[in-house]
């Protein structure tokens, strides 16, 4: 069975919703992590420590940041014809973040090694939001 060019399109459009909404599901399930139990993420995620004693509050203000992405990660996935901008604002966000652990390796608060731990769950999503935003970059549905 062959697809139109219609059915084809629509394909991908699901695909797209799909990915979407599981990158959104990991920004909405990091947050909840942070929000319902501060102390366990601060310990849980490698180099976090590092970066400061543990501050309750400080945690759950981050948490709010990776609710609002996974908030605005959602939107793109139902609304695809908005996705462009959505994930443009969600990577800027990623990257300024990145550019402050860039930076505070570059003033010398943290190890240069620290890049490297920082990698997946730094550097890597902005990388991955600001693919996704690409990969959707002509979609007006």
């Amino acid at each position: 069975m062959s697809m139109t060019p219609a059915t084809a399109d629509i394909r991908q459009f699901q695909i797209k919703r799909a990915v979407l909404a599981l990158w959104a599901a990991g920004f909405l399930a990091n947050a909840l992590y942070m929000l319902a139990d501060p102390l366990s993420w601060y310990d849980a995620i490698a180099g976090v420590p590092d970066t400061g004693p543990y501050n309750p509050h400080f945690v759950r203000d981050i948490g709010v940041a990776y609710l609002t992405l996974g908030l605005i990660t959602g939107a793109a996935a139902l609304r695809l014809r908005l996705a462009l901008p959505l994930l443009c604002t969600v990577a800027l966000y990623l990257g300024l973040h990145a550019l402050l652990h860039l930076w505070d390796v570059a003033a010398g608060r943290l190890e240069p090694d620290h890049l490297l731990i920082d990698a997946p769950g730094v550097f890597a999503p902005v990388l991955v939001s600001a693919l996704l935003a690409w990969w959707v970059r002509h979609d007006h549905v």
